[in-house]
């Protein structure tokens, strides 16, 4: 039955009577089921002895604890775990052992006190914490609900409003905050804590302190007709902001539920709904996400070496357009010193300023104090020449992309650089051997790809050749994870893992207008299914300049499946060139709001016409599944050339790739980890029709082939001694 062997409580009994029980499962202290079953004896120890007269729960090591073990959910969703029954925890433990016991508790939080950690908690009957510790319920990140009475509890001691804010936005809150809304009684230092715990459970004990069941408390909970106002209100602003998600409805209507028919009620619900939502495919997705984004620094043949990330003291950024001044911008604001270099005055000025910018806006946000916003920018210098290179540690080159620019500049930063630094492009599509190709320093050149814009998108690619060496990749981890990135290290080809693997994307959605499919009707089936926006808002963001460019890198590269449409071209010799030119697919207003432009229809039959292809009537009235299918399968075809060819390591890591770099929705679990709930012979059949009618474009390759005639998984790890890596 043991999901974590390590996982247990300990007890202790001082002089004073304040039995301290303490959790111990390195490194969060998570709740395994070893750990509940231990602190339920724990408790009933501290019950029965009679040298016992109040209880203090704490976590060790300076975490109280990081909740519920999430790499149990595997086992208990395979059956290969056998599940407690339904209210088990909230019911059994936490209310009927740990609140209703007849010793007063007192929960001393330090660090972590996240989802069953924080439920722990609010059964003690009162809390004490330190400024610095995270109080939250973030089970809704994983599509659940928190099922240990967090939805019955956290109303009653902080209010309906707070409550339904701090489970539907999974955002803990501070020591003080946790304070002032009720949810800690006191807040001191980390060095006072277990001694102002211990005196606090003996001043309940003679009736100093109060004795506060928190599942029976009532006075923050608003009259029943304001209650269904808050919750009315919460549902209408879930529905809106996240149309595809059951599960945080269900979790308002569970705290609903303890408000009309009481707490006791409420538990029975939130047990059987917990029950409901570990099974279903959101929470299967969103744990697969979960496991996704902590397995990509993971890395065989590299991070499994024992190499020591050497520390990178200065770095030099070359080019300050939107993407440089954004990497700039990131490591600034992680305390990198960072050098900009342009090529003239103007240029540089204007990057500096794209990076003040940044900066600033992160100061209106909140986010940064004025003094701090001096602070970071002053790590910033400006360069005009490669003198100021001789001790950096690391340039990141973020110029246009144009291969015998990036030959230069390599070849340049050959001469200027120290033997040591690393040398990193931030090419979104240019392979790297030829960019490296006029150099001798093949082993410290690497692909740095961060997501437009840098400073905000959460991944960073990180491209190996097969001469870049472990001690460079461990090296960019390293930076990665001090930016707060995810990085994701994948092999060297034109796209790499990202861009090559959407680059059917638009591919297919230009297909599909050039016979007949309204532009419009494509981008609001694809934002339906929950991307960001669809193909063509997309293009526009970016500007049709970057989709021709990479498109033709493309179309160099994999000419045998590229569909090769005009319309892109014909609208920007009109000088419609997307967002920047306020018209793209679509027109923009003052405050940049997109409206559709009846314009685009000549457009189209021009380019319908250069291509000589002809409305097919069925792609006119195409369904929403269909659409999503015809634009996402041919993505889901290349991903599994990606990983047949090796250049991503496994499919997970493509799965965050694609929610991170992309906006691919995480409730979905990933490109590859969607695909699969499809099944591969679903795919394959369909891409096969499509082929027959449409063209190679569809063709299905040969690892989604083989996996369709076995009925496998996309997902199944491929033989290891095919990889490129």
């Amino acid at each position: 039955m043991s999901s974590n062997p390590k996982g247990r409580t300990t007890i202790e009994v001082g002089a004073d009577g304040v039995a301290v029980i303490t959790i111990i499962n390195p490194p969060v202290n998570s709740l395994s089921l070893d750990v509940l079953y231990s602190l339920k004896e724990s408790y009933e120890q501290a019950i029965k002895r009679d040298d016992v007269k109040a209880i203090v729960v704490t976590g060790a090591n300076g975490k109280f604890s990081g909740g519920f073990d999430i790499s149990a959910f595997g086992k208990l969703q395979g059956g290969t775990v056998e599940s407690p029954k339904p209210g088990f925890v909230s019911v059994e433990i936490l209310t009927d052992t740990v609140e209703a016991a007849r010793k007063p508790s007192v929960a001393a939080i330090d660090g972590l006190a996240l989802g069953g950690g924080l439920e722990v908690a609010m059964a003690c009957h009162a809390r004490i914490s330190t400024p610095n510790a995270q109080l939250g319920l973030p089970e809704l990140q994983l599509g659940i609900l928190p099922g240990f009475g967090g939805t019955q509890r956290l109303p009653r001691l902080v209010g309906l409003a707070k409550s339904l804010e701090m489970m539907l936005t999974s955002k803990p809150v501070k020591g003080e905050e946790a304070l002032n809304v009720g949810l800690v009684d006191a807040v001191v230092s980390s060095n006072q804590l277990l001694d102002t715990a211990r005196k606090w459970a003996l001043d309940v004990l003679e009736r100093r302190k109060p004795w506060v069941a928190s599942l029976h408390k009532t006075d923050k909970i608003e009259p029943l007709g304001e209650a269904r106002e808050i919750l009315k209100f919460a549902r209408v602003q879930t529905r809106r902001q996240a149309p595809n998600l059951q599960h945080p409805l269900v979790c308002i209507d569970v705290v609903e539920e303890g408000i009309v028919s009481g707490p006791r009620a409420g538990l029975w619900k939130e047990a059987e709904a917990f029950q409901g939502l570990l099974h279903a495919d959101t929470c299967k997705a969103l744990v697969n996400i979960f496991f996704a984004q902590r397995g990509t620094t993971k890395v065989p043949g590299v991070t499994d070496l024992g190499l020591v990330p050497r520390r990178i003291k200065k770095v030099a950024i070359l080019g300050g357009g939107l993407m440089g001044s954004g990497i700039a911008t990131a490591l600034l604001l992680s305390g990198y010193p960072v050098i900009l270099k342009e090529v003239n005055d103007k240029f540089l000025q204007a990057g500096m300023g794209r990076v003040k910018a940044n900066l600033q806006s992160s100061v209106k946000k909140g986010k940064m104090s004025p003094e701090k916003f001096e602070k970071t920018l002053s790590l910033l210098k400006g360069s005009l020449d490669y003198e100021s290179f001789r001790d950096v540690d690391m340039v990141i080159e973020a110029v246009i992309e144009n291969v015998s620019l990036k030959q230069q500049i390599f070849a340049d930063l050959e001469k200027y650089c120290p033997s040591h630094c690393i040398l990193a492009s931030n090419t979104s599509t240019i392979d790297l051997n030829l960019i490296g190709e006029k150099t001798r320093s093949q082993d410290r050149i690497i692909g740095a790809h961060f997501f437009s814009p840098a400073h905000v998108m959460p991944l960073l690619e990180i491209v190996r050749t097969q001469k870049t060496s472990p001690q460079v990749i461990v090296d960019l981890l390293d930076v990665g994870k001090k930016i707060r990135k995810t990085p994701v290290v994948v092999g060297n080809c034109t796209g790499f893992a990202v861009n090559r693997m959407f680059f059917p994307y638009t591919q297919a959605a230009l297909l599909l207008v050039e016979r007949g499919t309204d532009v419009y009707r494509i981008d609001k089936a694809i934002t339906k299914f929950g991307m960001p926006m669809g193909p063509f808002r997309l293009c526009d963001l970016v500007g049709f300049g970057v989709a021709i460019a990479t498109g033709g890198q493309f179309v160099m590269n994999f000419p045998e499946r590229t569909y090769k449409s005009m319309l892109i071209p014909l609208m920007q010799e009109d000088k419609r060139a997307g967002e920047t030119t306020r018209k793209g697919f679509y027109v923009y207003d003052d405050r940049r709001k997109a409206s559709p432009d009846p314009e685009i229809k000549k457009y189209i039959e021009k380019a319908r016409e250069m291509s000589g292809v002809t409305i097919d009537p069925k792609l006119a009235k195409l369904s929403d599944k269909d659409i999503i299918e015809m634009i996402f399968f041919p993505v889901v075809n290349e991903a599994c050339r990606v990983l047949a060819e090796g250049i991503a390591v496994k499919a997970s890591d493509l799965d965050i790739s694609a929610v991170m770099g992309m906006g691919f929705p995480p409730y979905r679990g990933g490109i590859i980890f969607w695909a699969d709930t499809l099944g591969s012979k679903y795919i394959c059949s369909r891409l096969d029709e499509w082929s027959r009618m449409y063209g190679d474009f569809f063709k299905p390759c040969s690892y989604l082939a083989e996996r369709a005639a076995k009925g496998a998984p996309l997902s199944s790890t491929m033989d290891p001694s095919k990889s490129r890596l």
